[in-house]
């Protein structure tokens, strides 16, 4: 190419190239060197961040903007054993500083899945140190949505100054159901962290997916109360079930799954749980004059998941989906509040008295032929043996068909007026009975499943 050049003008110019080009050479490989330092810088600095940050405390009466969700990887669905230096260190604190008064275990049914016995330390939930007396807003995010469209699900945390067990409340694992939100709320809402003896953790809106769309499925039509403790390489549902008892549910001792009826039935107020457990049963107790059914629950369910790995966990099932209903709401509230009174959890300025819960057995009456079912009985009415239950008319022909019911009981849940058809499971009847008697009974003896199941939670 300088041979080309035959003049000292394209000479000069060819030389100052050749100098650029040296100089550039010399500027890459300086360049180099300092990216691979700053990379180095980084890295370190990553590793640093790793530690947890401390949650602030908030008023959570206070409107305020949603955290950021942060994406944690738990090794194991267990929780970690303390190092030795922690262990070490805890003594070393418990020399210095003057000792908590002994807790009466009977008043604190052992949880084997977190803490055989409830006593103060750091809680780390969701990537965040929640100091005692510390109430804040985290959030839970499964990092199953397209990226940068998913929302994360808040979760709300109340760390008690006081040592005390741990106890969770989940609202609207089905997206419709709505009641079981409110009461996360009203119960969170109105909590003094100075005056908390143990944790309360509330996530309201579980389902966020289903919720949004009113819906009682996730976005792939399953049911997330049939996938725990979930996989975290399974289903969408599996995934969501995975992370949610991983991240929060493996932190309680108790917990109260709330729900409502569905498939258009209403539920009155009640318990479901597994009498046949003397840790569930002994927790049952704690609450107020409220009906309780035994059911052992099925697989799937965040409750039998619970329970499974040592969890004392009920359902609660308030009124019907869809809906936002005052007393139903009202009654769970009041029930929560007195589970926190009979624990010392949290006092109450409220005169409960010593009413206990009320224990059924159970059976369906179901629809022998289809047509529009209008119902002459409601939630909580006393039925007799051969009492009118309600009427399906035939639209077509007009012919009526009495519902009678075949036994002497309580109505715990009906369906509302609609279309049935035969073998719909119209009245859930409640056999009043004890503790003792409801869980000798043989509930295959019973028709207690309307759809496969004891009123699909």
């Amino acid at each position: 190419m300088i041979a080309h050049c035959n003049n000292k003008f394209c000479l000069f110019n060819w030389a100052l190239f050749l100098i650029f080009a040296q100089v550039s050479n010399i500027c890459y490989a300086s360049d180099k060197d300092n990216i691979a330092e700053d990379q180095e810088i980084i890295t370190s600095t990553t590793q640093d961040n790793e530690e947890v940050k401390i949650a602030p405390n908030l008023d959570l009466k206070e409107v305020a903007p949603l955290p950021k969700p942060v994406i944690t990887k738990p090794a194991s669905d267990e929780v970690e054993p303390e190092t030795q230096e922690e262990t070490e260190e805890k003594i070393e604190e418990e020399v210095t500083v003057e000792t908590e008064p002994d807790i009466d275990e009977k008043k604190y049914p052992e949880a084997t899945a977190v803490k055989e016995k409830p006593e103060r330390e750091k809680l780390v939930i969701l990537g965040s140190e929640v100091p005692p007396a510390t109430s804040t807003r985290l959030a839970w995010s499964p990092q199953v949505s397209i990226s940068g469209l998913s929302l994360p699900t808040p979760v709300l945390v109340i760390n008690g100054a006081n040592p005390g067990p741990t106890l969770c409340l989940t609202g609207a694992i089905h997206g419709d159901e709505l009641n079981g939100i409110e009461v996360v709320r009203r119960v969170m809402y109105d909590i003094n962290p100075e005056d908390l003896n143990g944790t309360l953790i509330g996530v309201p809106i579980v389902n966020l997916q289903g919720f949004q769309r009113g819906s009682r499925y996730l976005s792939d039509r399953r049911d997330l109360n049939r996938f725990f403790p979930g996989e975290e390489n399974g289903s969408l549902a599996s995934r969501i079930a995975h992370s949610l008892f991983s991240e929060v549910i493996s932190h309680c001792n108790y917990l109260i799954d709330l729900h409502t009826g569905s498939l258009r039935r209403t539920n009155l107020p009640q318990i479901r749980a597994n009498m046949s457990n003397p840790k569930v049963a002994e927790f049952v107790e704690g609450f107020d004059k409220i009906a309780v059914v035994h059911h052992a629950g099925n697989p799937g369910m965040l409750r039998t998941a619970a329970n499974n790995v040592g969890i004392i966990a009920i359902t609660m099932e308030l009124g019907e989906s869809l809906r936002i209903q005052e007393n139903q709401i009202a009654a769970g509230t009041h029930s929560v509040n007195s589970v926190l009174e009979k624990f010392e959890m949290y006092p109450r300025v409220l005169i409960w008295g010593k009413p206990k819960p009320a224990y059924y057995e159970s059976t369906w009456v179901r629809v022998e032929s289809g047509g529009i079912l209008f119902s002459q009985m409601g939630l909580g009415d006393t039925v007799s043996i051969g009492d009118v239950l309600g009427v399906v008319t035939d639209p077509i022909t007009n012919q009526s068909t009495d519902l009678k019911s075949p036994i002497k009981g309580h109505i715990i849940g009906m369906a509302v007026n609609q279309v049935v058809m035969p073998g719909f499971a119209a009245y859930h009847i409640g056999i009043e009975s004890n503790q003792e008697e409801m869980v000798k009974e043989d509930e295959e003896n019973l028709d207690v499943e309307p759809d496969g199941e004891l009123d699909p939670e």
